[in-house]
């Protein structure tokens, strides 16, 4: 769909500007107060001395396949019932999750951050190993979380297109999304990375709602 294409870079910026980057600056900054004051390394090791992670697995795949797989669902939808909303909508979401990859992994790019589970149970100073710099660590690990990240994107989008209509879904939506983060910061990702990635998740989610709920309702 042209719209889709032609739209990615305007909702990208948009994803940076005015009340959004301040989203952005937030995510950095309570990073930054969870890293210096130790939370990241607390909370990492009472979950795993916990065993909450075993509880949260099914969670990784459902954070990996759903953002892609229910756009494309939403679509279909739309198409069996005729429904423009939901058809153009679908489209919307399927944006969401794609910039919000997009955005997590350009991050990741520069901060290349030490994952928990290459830290050291005896070496808690890990848990403030970002190595800045270009792809020193890579686009698949690091900040912020890219599972917290599309998971919020999705669901503040979803959110942001029918909340009026589909409140329930929205809700439901929203706490898929808060799952989703909590699930990663007991195993794959430091706490720090999940708190921003619901926020970095959330800019992107409002700026790609917004502009398909205008474009629905034209």
């Amino acid at each position: 769909m042209k719209e889709f294409f032609s739209t990615l870079p305007r909702n990208f910026l948009a994803s940076f500007t005015y009340k959004k980057l301040w989203l952005h600056l937030t995510a950095i900054l309570f990073t930054y107060i969870i890293v210096a004051y130790g939370l990241d390394w607390w909370w990492y090791t009472h979950t795993q001395a916990l065993g909450a992670s075993m509880y949260f697995i099914p969670a990784l795949s459902l954070g990996f396949f759903l953002p892609m797989l229910f756009p494309l669902y939403v679509i279909l939808k739309g198409l069996w019932k005729k429904s423009r909303a939901l058809y153009l909508g679908g489209f919307g979401l399927l944006q969401a999750s794609l910039l919000g990859v997009l955005v997590s992994w350009l991050y990741k790019a520069f901060t290349g951050r030490i994952p928990p589970t290459q830290a050291s149970l005896l070496a808690a100073a890990q848990s403030s190993g970002f190595q800045f710099g270009w792809l020193r660590g890579g686009v698949w690990w690091g900040w912020p979380s890219s599972h917290a990240t599309v998971a919020f994107a999705l669901s503040v989008a979803f959110a942001t297109m029918y909340y009026k209509k589909h409140r329930t879904a929205s809700l439901f939506m929203l706490v898929f999304a808060l799952y989703i983060a909590v699930s990663v910061s007991t195993n794959v990702h430091w706490f720090s990375e999940a708190v921003a990635g619901i926020l970095i998740g959330t800019a992107v989610g409002i700026s790609v709602g917004t502009y398909w709920r205008r474009y629905i309702n034209r």
